[in-house]
């Protein structure tokens, strides 16, 4: 059976919206004090060195320096786990990475710190700073990294592998293993073994905003921030941790958010900013450039991986290895378990190195079918190449005939899963006498989630989306929030709007109760109408009951924390057309159709706006994203002229198509949508590639260059000079 919704599946105007589009919204750079002064970073020209010397005696001198601050300004810390958002973290790795004190491991490692009244001045005092290195080699390669003769990032980083500590030290962090079943039983009862190895590159989320953050260490040693962040309360712990204070002295407020895509969880600058405020005794505002923010921020991981799979001749999966080993970084952390839990999620395999979990009700045979069914796949392919023989390929022609083909086109299917988050969220809802309601929530807005909770709140209460007016508020103000991660936000939060909604409706049927002198079982609620048991007439409307407030006990606060359990895996379906250039190996994307299952789509143009957003993030990935290293490990594109990003000049409209299977962990059918659109793109094109030329790539990114080799092109032009 279809529940009718009146508020959720519509689509409201975000609430948002208006001080966004004039201007007046609050970013990180937009944060105003009196007597702020400007901060700026000292980083590492070297990817891996010993410091041996810091010396700042010229900078305390220059006329208009404030503060400055090292390493050695931060407390100790202590080689403990902490919380860092979305995963924990070791508190020393964390302080290290805020400011080096023995060593520098990373292109950009942050040195030394300096407050003064103008960026220029800052700047200078920059320049006479003065460190002695001794030069370290640089580790650039995951592989090369794990091998036992490989430079050591970490004299005292021992694996810890299969839950016991190895016994020398190493630069893999760590060793897991999920075991399913008997894998070497199944291979050999598989009737067709296939095993393949693929390497991803190191690629930036490319969020528009840089980091940003605003710190006042008060005089009465309580310390406020004002920064862009995925989760306010992560900044807060954080913080507290690295410089020694507990939580109840540190306030968080987010400002709004130019992006984030999980790069705005971990701290750079917020206790940098913090120390300068403290030893300057004035507020310090620090804003990374957009080179910082690709050599010092959190990029996502290159990868390698060999996966070898098994099945019988009537297409029964029987066995499945894996052997995955991702790029940490400087520092141990890498999203390795997350890997470990999708890399045969989808798939139900008796015998296998990974555990695959049984999941509740999916969306992912109704993805298939929407995308088999959809008019992208129905329609024919049109190719053009040597003769217009839509068979030849490629690898078949030879290189002069390739050069003479005009463009050859391509299709690719492909299917993918993400599991999505729970984790914590609070909200409060304040009912006013004119019936409208002020709801407040803790997660900062990426895209949209304002409107999305704020609906189904509304829906609950049976009041229009514009009666419900949502705020995101600081870390006094609101409830312990996790981050605006793991595709949560709309799930989770929404599930604390929904039960802060139900704790507002007990309240005012007691006070419906009360003015009708019964007892509150016997009043009923549905859609915004309150009634007397026993007598259909005698009703209130929402807004009718919120009137009597004053006059039937005051104010009502309806309150919620929740830590929801019935998260749902999301499925994903991509259908991509695209021709490659034989003369430049240029991929031009011709036409692109993303079907995912939302579960419920709240606001299905924000799901929508979220499912074409990741699916550009893939497409960026699959064909030309990547950090270029030179042989000392500086990294060589860190701008947006030189790291390839995908603009609307390179993607024609992405066409999006909803499916709705609610998934039973929400009250509404919610699922996570935002990151599931990132992960079937690169296969898609690489199966549109396989289909265009007859070649299997095997790496990201499939540049142009990358192209030309695999056809011989690169080689064909070199031996005829």
């Amino acid at each position: 059976m279809t529940t009718e919704y009146r508020v959720i599946s519509t689509r409201p105007i975000r609430p948002d919206g208006v001080d966004k589009v004039t201007g007046r919204a609050v970013y990180g750079a937009d944060v105003r004090l009196t007597g702020t002064l400007i901060g700026k970073i000292l980083r590492s020209p070297h990817a891996h060195a010993r410091i041996r010397r810091i010396d700042v005696s010229q900078v305390r001198a220059l006329p208009g320096v404030k503060a400055v601050v090292t390493g050695q300004d931060l407390p100790e810390a202590d080689d403990r786990i902490v919380d860092l958002g979305e995963d924990t973290g070791n508190l020393k790795h964390l302080r290290d990475n805020i400011l080096a004190t023995d060593k520098v491991l990373y292109h950009g490692h942050a040195i030394a710190a300096v407050a003064a009244v103008s960026a220029s001045v800052a700047e200078e005092a920059l320049k006479l700073i003065d460190v002695e290195y001794e030069l370290l080699p640089p580790v650039l390669d995951v592989r090369e990294a794990m091998r036992e003769d490989a430079p050591l990032l970490h004299e005292t980083l021992i694996t810890e592998s299969l839950g016991e500590t190895g016994g020398r030290p190493s630069n893999v962090a760590e060793h897991i293993q999920h075991l399913l079943g008997d894998p070497e039983q199944g291979f050999r009862q598989a009737d067709v073994i296939v095993e393949r190895e693929v390497a991803t590159a190191t690629v930036h989320q490319g969020y528009i905003e840089p980091h940003v953050a605003t710190a006042l260490w008060n005089a009465d040693d309580h310390l406020t921030i004002w920064c862009s962040t995925q989760g306010a309360f992560a900044v807060r712990q954080q913080c507290a941790d690295l410089l020694g204070l507990p939580v109840s002295r540190i306030r968080v407020f987010p400002t709004e958010i130019g992006g984030g895509f999980g790069g705005k969880i971990n701290v750079y600058l917020e206790p940098v900013a913090a120390l300068l405020s403290r030893q300057s005794g004035r507020p310090v505002q620090m804003a990374m450039s957009r080179a910082e923010v690709f050599r010092a921020t959190g990029p996502t991981p290159g990868s390698w991986v060999r996966v070898k799979m098994g099945t019988t001749r009537d297409g029964r999966l029987v066995a499945a290895d894996a052997e995955i080993a991702f790029e940490a970084g400087a520092y141990p952390g890498s999203p390795i378990s997350a890997a470990t839990q999708c890399v045969f999620a989808c798939y139900y395999i008796p015998n296998g190195r990974i555990d695959g979990p049984v999941f509740p009700r999916i969306g992912s045979i109704e993805c298939l079918e929407a995308a088999k069914a959809n008019p992208h796949y129905q329609a024919a392919l049109s190719r053009e190449d040597v003769g217009g023989n839509g068979n030849v390929y490629a690898n078949d022609m030879g290189a002069a005939a390739l050069r003479s083909a005009r463009a050859l086109r391509g299709r690719g299917v492909a299917h993918g899963f993400w599991f999505n988050a729970g984790l914590q969220s609070s909200c409060t809802i304040n009912v006013s006498v004119d019936g409208s309601v002020q709801l407040v929530e803790g997660s900062t807005d990426i895209g949209g989630t304002r409107a999305s909770i704020a609906m189904q709140a509304a829906e609950v209460l049976g009041l229009a989306a514009e009666d419900v007016k949502p705020v995101v508020a600081d870390t006094a103000s609101v409830g312990y929030t996790s981050v605006t991660g793991g595709s949560r936000t709309t799930y989770a939060t929404g599930i604390a709007a929904i039960e802060a909604a139900h704790d507002v409706i007990r309240q005012m049927r007691e006070r419906a109760a009360l003015l009708w002198e019964l007892d509150s079982e016997e009043v009923t609620f549905d859609r915004g109408v309150f009634t007397a048991a026993g007598n259909p007439g005698q009703q209130l409307s929402f807004k009718e009951l919120a009137a009597e407030l004053e006059e039937t006990g005051g104010p009502i606060t309806g309150r919620a924390t929740v830590l929801p359990e019935g998260r749902g895996g999301a499925f994903a379906t991509n259908i991509v057309d695209l021709e490659v250039d034989p003369d430049t190996g240029k991929v031009t994307i011709l036409r692109f159709t993303i079907v995912q299952d939302a579960g419920k789509a709240i606001h299905p143009s924000y799901v929508e706006g979220q499912m074409q957003g990741g699916s550009a993030q893939g497409i960026g990935w699959a064909l030309n994203e990547e950090y270029a290293m030179d042989e000392q490990g500086h990294l060589v594109n860190a701008s947006f002229l030189d790291y390839r990003m995908p603009t609307a000049l390179d993607l024609p409209m992405i066409d999006p198509v909803i499916v709705e299977v609610p998934n039973p962990g929400h009250p509404f059918g919610v699922r996570g949508v935002g990151e599931v659109p990132i992960v079937a793109p690169p296969a898609a094109i690489a199966n549109a590639l396989y289909h265009a030329l007859g070649i299997r790539f095997s790496h990201l990114p499939m540049n142009p260059r990358a192209i030309l080799e695999a056809t011989g092109q690169i080689g064909a032009a070199a031996s005829s000079k």
